[in-house]
């Protein structure tokens, strides 16, 4: 009975042994790392992702760019059309002289009004406003610095809600009021010295210049005439340059051409069979070129062309007034 006893015990010893090496080898074989080839598969699988995420990054951030760009054309041809317009539709207003002060009257109902043509500020000779020298000019060609389109209009003071005294309502491209005599406004197409391919449309108002638009491209003025010469009492409007105007009183209405481009360079499609003139915009003068045959900061870069046209006030005018 002894000897049986000591047998099961051995019996179960040695089980409990080999029940403690399988759980230990099992333990092993658990903790063990990955092979080579399941770290280069997890590194393939890995830049994979990276690498579609990476693209669709790029292909998001190139439409978002395009975007962006062509709502910041928009916003400064917007502007600058909308400077260029105030100033051109004021062009040749003049002042109302509600009591001239010259004709004697028998009752003061019969006093007469008279629109003040040139005017010079009894207080200061330097402030004078002609209409034939001041409502409209302009330039082909100009200058470095050179004004290509010159506005001006009356100046005066009337009484307004806001004051006690008499103020001046008229504003000009800076919204400055000018002198006492004179709103002027003329627009220079500038190309900064240190770096001549960036032109900006700057404003000098009285004197005072500042840009008011960047990246621009190309800046033309046409002027509308009425013309008499083809069949008298027939009259006809023709478009000329500013070597055309001989007579800047015949002018009755004036065309502005303003080219803008963006900042981000884009991969710009040429042009198919199909579609000739795919990639191009087209110009001021009406020829179409390619975005991608441009050099310098403009190349493959976005172009909107923006045109308008703004009828004077001074049409008409025309004889011994202007």
């Amino acid at each position: 009975m002894f000897s049986k006893n000591i047998t099961a015990s051995a019996f179960l010893t040695r089980l409990s042994g080999q029940k403690r090496l399988k759980k230990s080898s099992i333990h092993q074989r658990n903790q063990r790392g990955v092979t080579l080839i399941e770290l280069m598969v997890g590194i393939t699988i890995g830049l994979l992702t990276v690498a579609v995420a990476m693209g669709a990054l790029m292909v998001s951030r190139g439409v978002s760019g395009t975007v962006s760009d062509a709502s910041i054309i928009q916003q400064q041809a917007a502007y600058a059309m909308r400077v260029i317009g105030l100033q051109l539709r004021q062009a040749g207003s003049l002042r109302l002289n509600l009591d001239p002060g010259t004709v004697a009257t028998e009752s003061g109902y019969l006093i007469p009004a008279a629109f003040e043509t040139d005017y010079t500020d009894p207080a200061d000779s330097t402030a004078s406003f002609s209409i034939k020298e001041h409502t409209l000019k302009g330039k082909k060609a100009p200058a470095e610095g050179e004004y290509a389109l010159s506005v001006g209009y009356r100046n005066y003071t009337e009484p307004v809600f806001t004051s006690a005294s008499a103020e001046s309502l008229q504003r000009n491209c800076l919204g400055n009021q000018g002198n006492s005599a004179l709103i002027l406004s003329e627009f220079v197409l500038y190309a900064p010295t240190s770096d001549p391919t960036r032109r900006e449309l700057r404003c000098n108002g009285n004197g005072n210049v500042q840009p008011i638009v960047s990246n621009v491209a190309n800046f033309q003025v046409r002027y509308l005439l009425q013309d008499n010469t083809t069949t008298p009492g027939i009259s006809t409007i023709k478009s000329v340059d500013a070597s055309g105007v001989s007579n800047w009183a015949q002018v009755q209405a004036v065309e502005v051409c303003l080219v803008l481009y963006g900042n981000e360079a884009m991969d710009i499609p040429g042009p198919t069979s199909d579609n000739p003139k795919q990639g191009t915009y087209v110009d001021c003068d009406g020829t179409a070129i390619s975005m991608n045959a441009l050099t310098g900061v403009r190349n493959k870069r976005m172009h909107i062309a923006f045109r308008n046209t703004y009828q004077l006030r001074s049409q008409g005018l025309i004889g011994s007034v202007l």
